[in-house]
């Protein structure tokens, strides 16, 4: 068997780690002509680091990222919320990390080259259609330099090429551009001084706004700072399902003065102060915060979507490239069952579009983080007691209902202090 993989993002690369491992051979054709190292941090949830660590890459991972060991909720006043411990800190087997997203691809990369050769990764290379004849399906691709056309055929083809996924479009032409909810996310990286532990993430504000700090690198030759990662998400005042003011591009840069108005005086945290962190990054990034509605099938015949090209989802949760390395796994281990290849492509995708789709949805009511919208709602000017505002039962329904749903629920004996 071989599977033709188009995209070679994080779902996509691990997509071909995970059929390597089973004996299953793959090429990824990715548009770009030569990857490198861009974005800033994410977070891996324990279920998806299970499943990496299984490929050996747990001690790549180590160098490249911080195990997070705890996450705070807080207003935007820096009062508590609800704080809980993650990864193995929590009792998970693995860890969460906290990652450049760079890096977490080079990973990816890297061993990709290793244990597949470079022949495996084409770059440069645009799908423009395929088709489907007897036992085999065809991909059409066009080099980006050039403008030249080539063939490949395969026994299976997975679609990983993104929200803007061209094998997505091919499969439903009439969908229409991914949908705009009003909200801006901005997202950058500085190195800055150590907060806490060096492993806390904390995730402040509310409806109108949120502010997003954890450190996604360590030097050890520096221990008292950490490049840290910021994301701030503020609803603008377009109303939801108009067209973004940019296309979606994880790389555009931000400006300073579209994000300057929306944290001037908006946040009082004792740990940092916002603006000063933005002002050191330099460079940072602005993305509409944008998904897609779920669809009714992702595998058509000898084909199939993963990652963001099968469920695109508002970035709350830590739940996008987690989910693409789930997808990943299941795939491969769907097609080395022995079933025919339609089969095994729809019984992947009966595994994983039903949770997925959930997610989505969620994530469009504020996921998790939705436990902060409730007390800026009900105590907009801070609080005395967080109980008298939200119970803990309330505020854990939200917060662990929501990794039941993603699929990292554990019974956690660490209550919130």
């Amino acid at each position: 068997m071989h599977v033709v993989i188009v995209g070679g993002g994080i779902g996509g690369l691990a997509t071909a780690l995970s059929l390597h491992a089973v004996g299953i051979g793959c090429t990824v054709f990715e548009q770009v002509r030569e990857l490198r190292e861009l974005g800033v941090g994410i977070n891996t949830l324990p279920h998806a680091i299970k499943e990496l660590a299984a490929l050996g890459l747990l001690p790549a991972l180590d160098r490249a990222g911080i195990r997070t060991r705890e996450l705070i909720y807080a207003n935007r006043f820096g009062q508590v919320v609800w704080r809980e411990l993650r990864g193995t800190d929590a009792g998970f087997d693995t860890p969460q990390f906290s990652i450049h997203r760079g890096k977490l691809h080079t990973v990816l990369l890297q061993a990709v080259r290793e244990r597949l050769g470079n022949d495996a990764l084409r770059g440069g290379c645009r799908l423009v259609s395929l088709s489907e004849r007897g036992d085999r399906v065809t991909a059409r691709f066009e080099q980006r330099e050039g403008g030249d056309t080539f063939t490949v055929e395969g026994d299976a083809l997975v679609g990983a090429d993104g929200i803007h996924s061209t094998t997505r479009g091919i499969f439903y032409p009439h969908e229409g551009a991914p949908v705009w909810n009003g909200t801006m996310l901005w997202r950058g990286a500085a190195d800055w001084p150590v907060y806490m532990d060096g492993r806390t993430m904390a995730i402040s504000g509310g409806m109108a706004a949120k502010f997003v700090f954890y450190p996604i690198y360590f030097d050890p030759a520096a221990p008292d700072r950490r490049l840290t990662n910021w994301a701030v998400m503020a609803k603008l005042d377009d109303p939801a399902g108009a067209p973004p003011p940019r296309r979606e591009d994880w790389n555009r840069p931000g400006e300073w003065n579209d994000i300057e108005p929306f944290m001037r005086g908006r946040f009082r945290l004792d740990f940092v102060d916002p603006l000063a962190l933005i002002a050191a990054s330099g460079t940072f990034y602005e993305y509409p915060l944008c998904d897609r509605d779920p669809l009714p099938c992702w595998s058509i015949g000898r084909a199939t979507l993963l990652g963001d090209a099968a469920h695109p989802m508002y970035p709350v949760g830590s739940n996008g490239a987690s989910q693409a390395v789930l997808d990943a796994r299941a795939l491969a281990r769907h097609l080395a069952g022995g079933a025919p290849v339609p089969e095994a492509l729809a019984a992947y995708d009966a595994e994983r579009r039903p949770m997925t789709t959930e997610i989505v949805l969620n994530n469009r009511k504020g996921g998790p983080e939705r436990v902060i919208d409730v007390l800026e709602e009900r105590a907009p000017d801070g609080f005395t007691d967080v109980e008298q505002v939200a119970s803990y039962a309330e505020r854990e329904a939200i917060v662990r209902g929501y990794a039941s749903i993603a699929g990292f629920a554990k019974e956690q004996v660490n209550r919130p202090r």
